[in-house]
């Protein structure tokens, strides 16, 4: 049987992008629901957000229709997973967006469902009244009317894949209390914390697409969730997946909350482990370049055989089998590994040269030079690599 329930969540957004990935769920239509004027729009919805209670006019929340199939899923879950999505302890909004558009709702379509809803309600208060939390506001009405919102509400999240999702979830489940051991503690030092939606989160995904599932780098990486910390000093309101905390010894460093994409990354990374005031931080993002025979040059020009890897992230660029002492004074090789470097065309101080780029992390490496035999010579710095071994 085919069943259709309306959830207020907050911004429907994101509420549209939780329900829509659930098992069951046929589909997930953003709207408005539970107000009492007629033929709402986006416009009159926000004109009415903060009337007062006790006024002529009741606004509309923003609001998902669900309609999911009642043979593969129940009311039960989806209403379980509606309260652990959100605060609904917060009345007239989820976190920074307020406005009674905002409010917390359930509005049941079947006699099954409000049972269900008022059942579920009492278990969840007695949850986050042991964890400190207030009072339920949540509305639980029947379904009058659900107005269809505009088109270019549905399906926001997927038409803008470069933001974030909304996180305005207690943390509290209806599951049984977590483990001690399953809590996730600071390493020391420093590392890399990505906060990820217990939910479905396209940006999540897409940051761990494309960045976290190609990092190397020597600064630990972890993806979790924001309930499981326990120990950290963190400043970033955790409102959003993902965000992305730099941290050194518990205490955050930086953070930025939304989607990164590589560049962003690692210009990130490069403040946290370099140092803008470093002499590696001006080579890899304001074109610097190193001393002739500085130390780090020293250090790494007579290594046993191994490779030599960007010192952000991990990218293996240059190997000892091409490397040759031109003698003068920083690290030369006659090829890159293949596919790790971009040449780019460098007329800066009047002179005509090629530049070398990192092709993950975007940094500068140094520049290419013919030789007279036909070869090339690749002029890097040593102070923006990291060496490996070979085993």
């Amino acid at each position: 049987m085919i069943v259709s329930i309306v959830f207020a969540a907050g911004c429907f957004w994101g509420v549209e992008k939780h329900f829509e990935h659930m098992q069951g769920v046929v589909s997930a239509e953003s709207g408005y629901a539970g107000g009492n004027y007629p033929n709402p729009t986006y416009e009159k919805v926000l004109k009415n957000c903060y009337t007062k209670e006790g006024k002529k006019i009741i606004n509309y929340t923003e609001s998902v229709k669900v309609v999911y199939d009642n043979s593969k899923t129940d009311a039960k879950t989806l209403i379980k997973s509606f309260w652990e999505l959100h605060d609904p302890t917060q009345a007239n909004g989820q976190g920074n967006d307020i406005g009674n558009n905002y409010r917390s709702a359930i509005f049941y379509t079947i006699p099954r469902q409000e049972k269900i809803a008022h059942e579920t309600e009492k278990v969840y208060q007695k949850l986050l009244r042991q964890k400190g939390f207030g009072t339920i506001q949540t509305e639980i009405k029947p379904l009058k009317h659900f107005y269809t919102a505009e088109a270019y509400h549905q399906d926001y999240l997927q038409k803008h894949p470069n933001g974030y999702c909304p996180n305005h979830a207690t943390g509290v489940k209806f599951q049984k209390e977590q483990a001690k051991d399953d809590f996730v503690t600071p390493l020391g030092g420093k590392e890399i914390l990505v906060i990820k939606s217990s939910n479905f989160c396209p940006y999540c995904e897409k940051f761990d697409a494309e960045v976290a599932k190609n990092y190397k780098g020597k600064v630990p990486m972890r993806t979790v969730l924001a309930s499981d910390l326990k120990g950290f000093a963190i400043q970033t309101k955790l409102y959003a997946t993902p965000t992305v905390l730099f941290i050194e010894d518990g205490k955050e460093i930086a953070g930025h909350v939304g989607f990164m994409n590589e560049k962003e990354f690692y210009k990130a990374l490069g403040d946290f482990k370099l140092g803008k005031n470093s002499e590696s931080y001006k080579v890899a993002f304001n074109q610097g370049t190193d001393n002739r025979f500085c130390k780090q040059y020293d250090i790494f020009k007579h290594t046993p055989e191994g490779v030599f890897v960007d010192k952000l992230s991990g990218e293996v660029l240059f190997d000892t089998r091409d490397r040759f002492n031109s003698g003068t004074g920083w690290l030369s090789f006659y090829k890159a590994v293949d596919g790790t470097t971009i040449q780019k065309e460098d007329n800066s101080y009047g002179m005509q040269r090629i530049e070398i780029i990192a092709k993950k992390s975007g940094i500068h490496l140094g520049h290419v030079f013919p030789l007279p035999d036909g070869r090339k010579r690749f002029c890097i710095n040593a102070s923006v690599l990291e060496f490996i071994p070979r085993k």
